[in-house]
């Protein structure tokens, strides 16, 4: 019942408005041919004049011109409004002009007397001078923008349709903003379109406003000379009086409304109300405003010119010109300012939030209470060095890991620390606060108290030992490293064990928008027709749980195209790009100038060969090993490849190619970090170093 109330309400009260602008239109209309009284020709003119000023002050006050859309209607009916007064007027003076200078109102004569001073040919001069800077100075001016703005408006229609559909199809916007913007565009090229011509209105105001006034002279003397017994020069007087106040009257708001006109049309596509606009452009750049001051000051001591004006105008643009300058930095800093405040609020609230709570950081460091205090005053250094082992990453493997979550964690033991990747726990190890670990591998332990333990990182053969015998191990010459360093030794060898874990399908769509174009149009179009971006973010991940660095992302996208029309298994993409790659892999893999190698040996060679089941078209369809002789293998892999390892080797593991992937499967399980390759990845070129085979 309400809603109906309100409802019934409002239409009743716009009914009301649109009943009461009808009937404005038929008063003003009525005007024109009914006699209308002095006292309504008073409000009629000061109605005239007050809306001429009302328009004028929300043309200054908009922020852009289409939002004074309706200015051409308003044009018009307040053009009409000052027309129909001119014709009142005229009937008036024409009729009751002989009985003084108040025969036409009180807004004519207080006008006539104001301008012309009681001399009718000063007032006649005002008016022709207002005539020719409303006709040809403001609305010729003002017709000119107006028709190349909508010259302009409506010949970039086209191009800007093209542009709305065009982010409509990419997703730039949704459906509801292209509508927007389209509507807004037809009211645009509309309001440009009836601004043209409702600028004609203005210039035929002033042309009819100088010819009724003319009328309204000669016919006045004329009747004042030939009814009313008048001599020329007392009919000239009265009825010249009486026509140009009536002109003036008329003229006035006819030059605002112009003004205003010109204001709307010059204003473009300048956004912010019109002192923003002027003052905000004029007082941007203080050193015109001080060579100004210099000009005025020179001006000023010039011969005969006073000096006191032009001094103080130069003294308000020195001032201008320094204060400026201070203002808007101070601005600056408390925008740059509100903008941090608000973003720690922002953060404090996503903290504080539910949502806030499943969000997990892909990497995270959490330490406990006691290490954190050893820690905290190395808190800035261990941030500083967690940075640059992320540009390390970033430089060794093409692509950025995100940044490490750093929390003191009370929960856990007090001298332990945990490394989570996507919230999962993936490592924890009990640091010996204060103490050194010494690097020993197959050598001699150190004579000095302290206790054999294993390396978080590699799992290496360590000893632990006081700070206090630093200078012993240096003298001596025994490798060791403090707490921070194996943390963030650890912490990095965990990251390059989860490499394809942390290459997320944002990280990977951000480095083929950093390729070149023709790079990314090639990855366009594979990803379009025979492979995924998803599938290709796989092969990604497949790399680099190898330690193959991504950093010539073009080349790997080549490789891609050449094998993906042919191929659609992801890893024999793989072996694929890897053998284009062979240059890449064997350089980063290459000591000194040669490859350290072992082999796989003629038995175990022939042992992966013959477990490939292959189906009718000679593909493998599945690695079938005897678990027995997979065991086998393991002890006999582990044996030769621990014992270059414990010899400080660098080295890989090379096998067939089409054994390659298997072979790595097993020996990942036993030596994560080795790498394993395939004869055909040899790189022309490289010198090879053979230690041994497993066999």
């Amino acid at each position: 019942m309400a809603l109906t109330e309100a409802i019934t309400g409002g239409e009743t009260r716009k009914h009301g408005r649109d009943i009461g602008f009808a009937l404005g239109i038929v008063v003003i209309l009525a005007v024109l041919f009914l006699p209308v009284p002095p006292f309504l020709i008073d409000v009629g003119l000061a109605f005239s004049i007050a809306l001429s000023v009302l328009i004028l002050m929300v043309a200054l006050w908009i922020q852009r011109p289409l939002d004074f859309s309706s200015f051409p209607t308003i044009l018009l009916i307040a053009t009409m409004l000052r027309l129909s007064l001119n014709i009142a007027t005229t009937r008036v003076i024409l009729s009751e002009g002989h009985q003084g200078a108040d025969a036409a109102g009180y807004v004519i004569g207080g006008f006539s007397r104001l301008v012309m001073s009681g001399d009718f040919v000063i007032g006649l001069i005002v008016f022709m001078i207002l005539v020719v800077v409303n006709f040809v100075v403001i609305t010729k001016g003002s017709t000119r923008i107006a028709e190349v703005g909508a010259r302009f408006t409506l010949d970039a229609i086209p191009g800007k349709q093209m542009s709305i559909d065009a982010d409509l199809s990419a997703g730039t916007i949704d459906d509801k903003e292209a509508q927007r913007r389209r509507a807004e565009l037809e009211e645009e090229s509309s309001f440009f379109g009836a601004m043209d011509g409702a600028s004609k209105f203005v210039r035929g105001d002033a042309i009819a406003g100088l010819i009724i006034t003319a009328i309204n002279i000669v016919g006045g003397i004329a009747i004042g000379y030939a009814r009313h017994d008048m001599n020329v020069g007392e009919a000239a007087d009265v009825f010249t009086k009486l026509s140009v106040g009536d002109g003036l009257v008329s003229q006035i708001p006819a030059l605002i409304v112009s003004l205003a006109a010109g204001l709307l049309v010059s204003k473009g596509g300048t956004r912010g109300s019109a002192d923003q606009a002027v003052f905000g452009q004029l007082s941007a750049y203080p050193r015109a405003l001080f060579v100004a001051a210099v000009l005025l000051i020179l001006l000023g001591l010039m011969p005969g010119l006073p000096l006191i004006p032009f001094l103080f105008l130069a003294s308000v643009m020195a001032t201008i010109a320094y204060v400026l300058p201070r203002r808007a930095k101070q601005r600056e800093e408390k925008a740059a300012q509100a903008q941090r405040q608000e973003k720690l609020d922002q953060e404090e609230e996503d903290r504080n939030s539910v949502k806030s709570s499943l969000r997990t950081a892909e990497i995270e460091l959490l330490i406990g209470k006691q290490l954190s205090s050893r820690l905290l005053a190395s808190h800035q250094e261990l941030a500083y060095r967690m940075g640059k082992m992320r540009k390390k990453f970033a430089g060794q493997y093409g692509f950025v890991v995100p940044e490490v979550r750093l929390t003191d964690d009370y929960s856990i033991p007090p001298k332990s620390y945990q490394i989570k990747i996507h919230g999962t726990v993936v490592t924890e190890y009990q640091m010996r606060v204060g103490e050194l670990m010494v690097l020993v591998g197959a050598n001699r332990l150190p004579e000095m108290p302290g206790e054999e333990i294993k390396e978080p990182a590699f799992g290496m053969r360590a000893y632990s030992v006081p700070e206090m015998f630093a200078e012993d191990l240096k003298r001596e010459q025994f490798p060791y490293a403090d707490n921070m360093s194996v943390l963030l030794t650890h912490l990095s060898e965990v990251i390059r064990n989860n490499l394809p874990q942390l290459l997320s399908y944002k990280d990977m769509k951000v480095l083929i928008e950093r390729l070149d174009p023709e790079y990314r149009k090639l990855a366009d179009e594979i990803c379009s027709s025979h492979i995924t971006y998803p599938g290709l973010q796989a092969v990604l991940k497949l790399l680099l749980a190898e330690r193959v660095s991504i950093r010539n992302l073009h080349l790997i996208i080549e490789a891609i195209a050449e094998i993906a029309p042919h191929i659609r298994r992801t890893e024999q993409i793989v072996e694929h790009v890897r053998i284009r790659m062979a240059q890449q892999i064997c350089g980063d893999l290459t000591e000194g100038s040669s490859l350290k190698v072992l082999r796989l040996g003629a038995r175990w060679d022939l042992a992966f060969h013959q477990s490939l089941k292959r189906d009718a078209k000679g593909e493998i369809r599945e690695f079938d090993i005897d678990p027995r002789q997979l065991e086998e293998f393991g002890a006999e892999a582990s044996k030769a490849i621990r014992k270059y390892l414990d010899a400080g080797e660098r080295f890989v593991l090379v096998t067939a190619p089409e054994a390659r992937p298997y072979v790595r499967m097993i020996v990942e399980r036993l030596f994560p970090t080795l790498p394993v390759l395939s004869h055909v990845e040899i790189a022309k070129g490289i010198d090879l170093s053979v230690l041994g085979s497993i066999s």
